[in-house]
């Protein structure tokens, strides 16, 4: 039973820092109605990944665009 437990938490270890390495993407839209009128919508976009990762990413978007401008 140990033995499937501490495979199961390396797992989650490796998916946490996949997902902060890569990157994830979370999008999604609420819509409360009554009698169908909307009354609230809520739409909700959420990044996650680390700071090292952003920052990367950061850096390939500032020289696409600055390739970009002097072409």
């Amino acid at each position: 039973m140990n033995e499937i437990d501490a495979s199961q938490n390396v797992t989650v270890l490796e998916l946490l820092d996949r997902v902060l390495n890569k990157g994830v993407v979370i999008a999604g839209d609420i819509t409360i109605s009554v009698a169908n009128i909307d009354l609230l919508y809520l739409g909700v976009k959420l990044l996650l990944c680390s700071v090292e990762t952003m920052e990367q990413h950061k850096k390939k978007a500032a020289g696409v665009i600055g390739e970009q401008e002097d072409a």
